[in-house]
């Protein structure tokens, strides 16, 4: 089996918000991998006495110990039961209300010697490469669906679609949302290997337009996951005139895991 993990800071002077994990149990009959990616919070505050990167780690730390430990739960049910365990270790001290309380985009992939399961909430992506070589996109697109008017201001996005119905989801402080999420299960045979990515390293493709995703699925494979990042960090520092990026920062946190199974 082939893995390969990187996660990059887009500032390395701030801490990454990124959480990523290849998980192996010792049984060798499966594993696991798990992304998430921080939702940077806006200059006046979350409600909250803790950082992203404190929630990314409680959350993925959650969401991985159950998604091994726990191959019988479903991964809707183990992401609802990773974020309430993440709000119980603040409730008492945060106001977990807040539009802005810390919150994260999450990938999971879950493999045994019969299925493959996985769970996409949010614009982060995974791709899934068939045992015929084709590669597929399993994508939450709402976010992208929206139209600009609808994302102008913090103060619109928090009031209207973060976490509402008709806008988008991520995995904040209510287990209802694991509901959201995009699912499915694949038959083990029909699956060759998986690239998840947080959007940071999405940008080959939803950015800068290098390819579509079979082709940032068969670059990774060729030039490995070091590289995606590394071609990502290349193009962003040479869009000075913001061609590509527009509004977004310049640069972003950027993980993909990557697994051969």
């Amino acid at each position: 089996m082939r893995t390969e993990l990187v996660s990059e800071p887009g500032d390395p002077d701030r801490p990454n918000e990124d959480f990523a994990a290849v998980l192996l149990p010792a049984s060798g009959q499966g594993g696991a991998l798990v992304i998430l990616d921080g939702v940077t919070p806006p200059r006046d505050g979350t409600g909250c006495l803790h950082s992203v990167p404190w929630h990314v780690a409680h959350l993925g730390g959650a969401l991985t110990e159950l998604t091994v430990s726990r191959p019988d739960v479903p991964l809707p049910e183990a992401l609802a039961r990773a974020i309430a365990r993440t709000a119980e270790a603040h409730v008492t001290t945060c106001d977990l209300s807040h539009p802005r309380t810390p919150q994260a985009t999450v990938v999971v992939a879950r493999w045994s010697p019969e299925s493959v399961e996985y769970l996409v909430l949010s614009d982060s992506a995974l791709l899934v490469e068939s045992s015929e070589g084709s590669v597929t996109a399993v994508l939450d697109d709402r976010l992208s669906r929206l139209p600009r008017s609808a994302l102008a201001t913090d103060a619109l996005v928090d009031a209207n679609v973060r976490n509402k119905e008709g806008g988008f989801y991520t995995a904040a402080a209510d287990p209802s949302v694991a509901e959201r999420a995009v699912t499915g299960v694949l038959p083990r045979a029909g699956v060759r290997a998986l690239l998840g990515m947080t959007d940071g390293a999405t940008r080959w493709v939803e950015k800068f337009r290098e390819g579509d995703w079979e082709d940032c699925f068969r670059f990774v494979r060729k030039e490995g996951a070091g590289a995606l990042v590394e071609r990502v960090r290349a193009l962003e520092t040479a869009d000075t005139e913001r061609v590509f990026l527009r509004r977004s920062k310049a640069h972003d946190d950027a993980s993909a895991v990557y697994v051969e199974l």
